[in-house]
């Protein structure tokens, strides 16, 4: 299945054997303060960061999966040029309106009883466009996850928009209750790919992505999904945490560029684990992250309150319902990070 990514010009990433999840870094890339931009693992042929790695070199593909037939197969979006539309099979009770379909007001008289997951939203949300369903679109290839969901796969048109996944850094708002964007910032299991829970198995019809339908393409952007829409999408849907954070650090006079920067990545490394719901690295992220910003922080560039706000509101995104663990985590991470300044090449 690798190969078969690979030969439609798709990167692909090993995934733990029997997991949905990237395999685990290299024990040097898990060290705090440790960063991915000048990690040299990836040059080197090494699977540290995920979709960060991903490659259509055949003879890397075969030396990870030759060595280790087990591994799963992740697919880097952004790189393949492909728009997953993630739908979710959670029965649950719905949130509130204003959070079913972001930016689209849903009148109180509606009748919501018997809308309980992803399916149900995806189909209000076309139908309210006049067009079918997505996971219903037998013209491109859709992939039935073990849960019960649904990745529906579609290429991005050939017009130099950047799409971005739900979550991450430049990500968007979801595309509604329970159905999720993977884009530039985010993977796909690929087809075929098995685990304890089962297969990700196609479905009848289409076997390869077709283009994202424009109707689709226009709700994308209208929920932040398109970077150079995000001013626009901020008034339409309701901001990310990751985003707040970082704007707390602007407000609180944190530095205003290179330093935000910095920020904003260490940010991101942690928000990210939203999208994986475990073996993400959360705990070895969010600890690396503080002690990136607590090298900052007593570097003089932005205030130790700040700081400790944004970190905990992204790890409040990515793991929610774990306020005192990852309060815990901060401290330790940015009282390491505080004993050595980070200095960086520009003030402001």
């Amino acid at each position: 299945m690798a190969r078969w990514c690979a030969s439609r010009g798709w990167p692909v990433h090993p995934l733990s054997p029997g997991r949905k999840t990237p395999v685990a870094n290299c024990a040097d890339c898990r060290l705090p303060g440790h960063r991915r931009e000048a990690c040299a693992c990836v040059d080197a042929g090494r699977w540290c960061h995920g979709f960060h790695a991903a490659t259509v070199d055949p003879e890397r593909i075969g030396m990870w999966w030759g060595a280790h037939p087990g591994l799963g197969v992740g697919v880097a979006c952004g790189p393949a040029g492909l728009v997953v539309i993630d739908v979710d099979d959670h029965d649950q009770p719905p949130p509130a309106r204003d959070l079913l379909l972001p930016g689209i007001p849903i009148h109180p008289e509606v009748d919501l009883r018997g809308l309980s997951n992803g399916f149900h939203t995806l189909a209000v949300l076309a139908a309210l466009r006049g067009h079918p369903s997505p996971a219903d679109d037998a013209s491109t290839l859709r992939v039935r996850t073990p849960s019960g969901g649904l990745h529906v796969w579609y290429r991005a048109a050939p017009d130099g928009r950047r799409w971005h996944s739900s979550v991450g850094s430049g990500g968007g708002s979801s595309l509604a209750w329970q159905v999720d964007v993977r884009a530039h910032g985010g993977y796909i299991v690929a087809p075929g790919t098995v685990t304890p829970a089962g297969t990700y198995t196609p479905l009848e019809g289409a076997k390869e992505p077709a283009v994202l339908p424009s109707w689709l393409a226009a709700e994308l952007e209208r929920t932040g999904h398109l970077r150079d829409a995000q001013e626009a999408a901020q008034r339409l849907v309701r901001p990310m945490a990751p985003s707040r954070a970082r704007q707390a650090v602007i407000a609180a006079g944190g530095g205003r560029d290179q330093a935000t920067r910095v920020l904003a990545t260490a940010l991101a490394e942690v928000a990210d684990c939203a999208s994986v719901p475990e073996g993400a690295g959360f705990t070895d992220k969010l600890n690396r992250a503080a002690y990136t910003v607590g090298g900052l922080v007593a570097a003089g560039y932005l205030t130790e309150e700040a700081a400790e706000r944004g970190l905990l509101e992204a790890a409040e995104f990515a793991r929610p319902g774990q306020d005192r663990r990852s309060a815990a985590v901060v401290r330790s991470g940015m009282a390491a990070g505080s004993r050595r300044p980070l200095q960086l090449r520009s003030r402001p």
